[in-house]
């Protein structure tokens, strides 16, 4: 629990045995409603008898011990900041940004400045979409904080709702370059898989059917180095964390991702070796199909380029 929760806790007793998790918060605690009781429970902020529960329609058992974490009411705004950004592309409806691997997309507890958000707030003023709120203006998707590569901004809520719509319809391209651990026996395959958060860790997300939502992964070889494989991913759908669970599941972590493989960083590099190096999508003033590339960072390459001296030239 952080500085800026404050813990709830409850028993069940006989006679609300049955009753929907979300609505027993609500009748028990007085001070929060039951709209309020979903959204913290589908955010991982409710356990029951110790283990987090992300379904609002869990059936109270008596004797259940609930804890729930309620945040602390906070007024945060983001603020421009003058950061610079690798604008790929700009025009009045949006624009195409190569995320830099250590920036946070957009200002969260711990995160408040150095985002994203605050950059684009400088660059752009007010010409950004409202539609996600004053804290993630012009976000239509994300990328972790340690993954690189290519996002679009929407700078009009006219705009925001196409590519959203495109997200929704599965018709946006993204391709991923990820390293991961062992020897992929195929040259190509899809993780077809649900995704929703980790039951007993509310940081993690873990293929599960309990609260997973269906998720999609296609991947397929680019170059083997014995204990490592280069691959592409192509998103069908778009979970949190999906590459890095769906790799993790098949046993095939990313390289450097504490979270889903080994807590051992092979290489001198901080975070999972994930770059998302293509996007496509149609714009949404004209319909045209428009497609970005983005380059692997000097970083990546250099991990590359000592896997090819310590193995040769690897085969695809």
């Amino acid at each position: 629990m952080s500085e800026t929760e404050t813990s709830v806790f409850f028993t069940a007793k006989s006679e609300d045995t049955g009753k929907r998790l979300d609505g027993f918060i609500g009748e028990s605690s007085g001070e929060i409603s039951r709209s309020f009781a979903a959204k913290l429970i589908e955010s991982g902020a409710v356990t029951v008898n110790g283990l987090a529960e992300t379904s609002k329609k869990y059936k109270v058992a008596e004797g259940d011990e609930i804890e729930v974490c309620v945040p602390e009411p906070e007024s945060i705004d983001a603020k421009p900041e003058d950061i610079p950004l690798d604008i790929v592309y700009e025009d009045d409806d949006l624009l195409v940004v190569n995320k830099p691997r250590g920036m946070v997309v957009h200002p969260a507890p711990g995160n408040y400045t150095g985002t994203l958000v605050n950059a684009l707030m400088y660059h752009c003023g007010e010409n950004l979409s409202a539609i996600n709120g004053c804290l993630r203006p012009g976000i239509v998707h994300r990328i972790d904080k340690d993954t690189s590569g290519l996002l679009v901004v929407a700078k009009s809520d006219r705009a925001h709702e196409s590519l959203s719509a495109q997200l929704a319809q599965h018709s946006v391209t993204r391709r991923y370059t990820a390293l991961v651990y062992n020897n992929l026996k195929e040259d190509e395959g899809t993780v077809d898989a649900p995704i929703g958060r980790d039951p007993g860790d509310r940081f993690r997300r873990a293929v599960t059917d309990r609260n997973g939502k269906r998720a999609v992964t296609h991947w397929r070889v680019l170059e083997r180095f014995g204990r490592f494989t280069l691959i592409e991913a192509r998103l069908e759908t778009g979970r949190t964390h999906q590459i890095r669970v769906h790799m993790s599941y098949i046993r095939h972590p990313l390289a450097g991702d504490p979270l889903y493989g080994p807590k051992k960083q092979p290489f001198s590099f901080s975070g999972q070796l994930l770059h998302a190096g293509i996007l496509g999508f149609n714009h949404p003033a004209d319909g045209r199909y428009m497609e970005f590339k983005a380059e692997l960072p000097e970083e990546f390459r250099k991990v590359l380029e000592e896997l090819r001296k310590r193995y040769g030239e690897g085969n695809s």
